[in-house]
């Protein structure tokens, strides 16, 4: 489909869906009150601190801040992208998802390029069961027929324009191939395929859709592999080879095993290691890491054991420790000189790698263990030396249990106790029952109207309201406008419109919060608040224009006239 979803099909799709039955279906929820409890899926803990209020359509862990609506719950628990889940939830509700033709989604404008990617990977499977020197290659290396469907790979012929003759067909078709990645040109001007005589390996996004391409040589010649560049739809940094076919294979990945190439990937798969993924050519980014954990909770980098590979399981630790919040585990295993993971899985089989994988050193062993190779521990020198280098790392780590232990085991090594400033014991996390909204005018409307957004419709909304410059009217003005513009919004979507701003976390608290009195007299009290608001407000100019008066400054027309109706409305 093409188009935008129209904002008013999302209210309503998340008025449809039951956010209970939407995560009921993924995590064990008990009912709590009026609410449902859960261990967090997002974190690991040992008490339930995730709860969903279905009054409010609204899920929040007290533990970690995840939150949001079932959209949102798709997204991050099931690893997709919006549309995807919107697609997902509505057929779950049996809705039909509508597009606004008239307006281009951000899908839409790159379709072309998804489009001429996919005509290529097509193109290069087909020749390759034209060439037995490419199927020979993929034989060789016990690449199956299964293998090379699940991962679509092909090849490029030897030539220089093979590629741009079969999908070309004029000039703008050219100029698509170009930003696909898929052509080079020479300082003439002329266009040439940019892969000749390779096999290629497509590299999916987490839809499944070709987004670019990597290809070996197959005979001798430099480079040995080759990556299609950076474009619109393709970051390396940001993308890991395999994962779309990991996720595949099971509904909530355990862990992902992080190897070098692509044909460890694939020689893994081809003995039933499924859920290994490859970065592309480029040291582990954060980006990665982040990617990785949303996708499982452990994480064991798989390097060989010679100094390239250890200087690159250094690089992906450093990726990893600002993202290592608790519940989430990184390990490293380094092979034996001379193997790399597709080699190793064909000597000793799936339950061979997967041992090797069960012993991988934890990231805390790993991380001591190379800061104190080569230094003299025995050494005051020595162990400052270490003190020095681990405590920046450290701290570059999330607040929480793992870094509060990697610091004891810091000042354990270093002897230096006070090294790092002492752990601070965790408070409780609050539970939504026992949070109650300040009383403060401005907070109480917010709160109301994030609880029912619908509110607005039973009250009228007293005139005035524009010169209230208390903190926080300017936002309430910008609610109400947004409920005005979408009448069935729900209420973590106002949060959501607020994610740009500061007032956003403040927002969440009150979406969270318990609210006083009955939810019978809501209306009531919103319509109240809003009255009272403008009330104090004029009180407050009244007063500010009178002693401006007693003072002997002299008013100005507009505020006489401003001080007579004010003091008209007093009486």
């Amino acid at each position: 489909m093409s188009g935008l979803i129209p904002e008013s099909f999302i209210d309503e799709l998340l008025q449809r869906a039951d956010i209970v039955d939407v995560i009921g279906a993924r995590v064990q929820l008990k009912r709590a009150g009026k609410e449902y409890q859960a261990r967090c899926p997002f974190h690991d803990e040992r008490s339930p601190s995730f709860t969903v209020v279905p009054q409010k359509q609204f899920y929040h862990c007290f533990g970690c801040g995840a939150h949001g609506s079932a959209l949102k719950f798709l997204m991050e628990y099931e690893g997709v992208s919006f549309p995807d889940a919107v697609e997902q939830l509505a057929a779950q509700v049996g809705l039909q998802v509508p597009r606004d033709a008239g307006r281009a989604g951000p899908d839409d404008k790159l379709a072309p390029l998804y489009a001429v990617l996919a005509e290529a990977t097509a193109w290069f499977r087909e020749q390759l069961t034209l060439d037995p020197r490419a199927q020979a290659y993929f034989e060789r290396r016990g690449v199956g027929a299964d293998m090379i469907e699940r991962y679509a790979l092909g090849y490029a012929p030897d030539s220089w324009d093979g590629l741009g003759q079969k999908l070309g067909r004029g000039a703008e078709r050219m100029k698509l191939l170009a930003a696909a990645g898929l052509l080079s040109q020479r300082d003439n001007g002329h266009s040439y395929d940019k892969f000749r005589d390779r096999v290629m390996f497509p590299i999916h996004d987490r839809r499944g859709r070709p987004i670019a391409f990597g290809g070996r040589i197959l005979d001798q010649g430099e480079p040995k592999y080759l990556n299609s560049p950076e474009t619109a739809l393709f970051h390396k940094g940001r993308e890991l080879y395999g994962l779309w076919q990991a996720r595949q294979s099971a509904q909530k990945l355990k862990r992902l095993i992080v190897v070098e190439g692509y044909m460890d990937v694939i020689g893994l798969a081809q003995h039933g290691v499924e859920e290994a993924v490859a970065t592309l050519g480029t040291a582990t980014t954060r980006e990665h890491a982040e990617l990785l954990f949303r996708s499982a909770e452990d994480v064991i980098f798989c390097f060989d054991g010679d100094r390239a590979g250890r200087q690159a399981a250094w690089r992906a630790l450093e990726s990893t420790l600002p993202r290592l919040t608790d519940g989430r585990q990184a390990y490293f295993q380094f092979l034996p000189e001379g193997e790399d993971p597709d080699t190793l899985v064909r000597k000793e089989g799936a339950e061979g790698f997967r041992a090797r994988v069960l012993e991988a050193m934890p990231l805390s062993d790993y991380f001591f263990d190379t800061l104190t190779r080569e230094i003299d521990m025995n050494s005051i020198d020595g162990r400052a030396r270490l003190a020095a280098r681990a405590q920046p790392l450290i701290e570059q780590m999330p607040d929480g249990a793992f870094r509060d232990l990697m610091r004891e085991a810091l000042a354990e090594r270093s002897g230096a106790r006070r090294v790092v400033p002492p752990a601070r014991a965790p408070a409780p996390p609050p539970r939504a029952s026992r949070q109650v909204v300040q009383r403060t005018l401005v907070r109480s409307a917010l709160a109301l109207l994030l609880a029912r957004p619908q509110l607005l419709q039973e009250i009228e909304i007293p005139a005035g309201l524009d010169q209230v410059h208390k903190p926080g009217a300017d936002i309430l003005r910008e609610m109400l406008a947004v409920i005005g513009a979408r009448p069935q919004i729900a209420g973590v979507e106002l949060v959501d419109h607020f994610s740009d701003k500061p007032t956003r976390d403040a927002l969440t608290k009150l979406l969270s919060a318990e609210l006083p009195g009955n939810e019978v007299g809501w209306g009531e009290d919103l319509q109240n608040a809003l009255v009272q608001l403008i009330a104090q407000s004029e009180a407050e100019r009244r007063r500010l224009l009178e002693a401006k008066a007693k003072a002997g400054e002299a008013l100005t027309a507009a505020e006489k006239k401003e001080l007579l109706a004010l003091m008209a409305k007093r009486s």
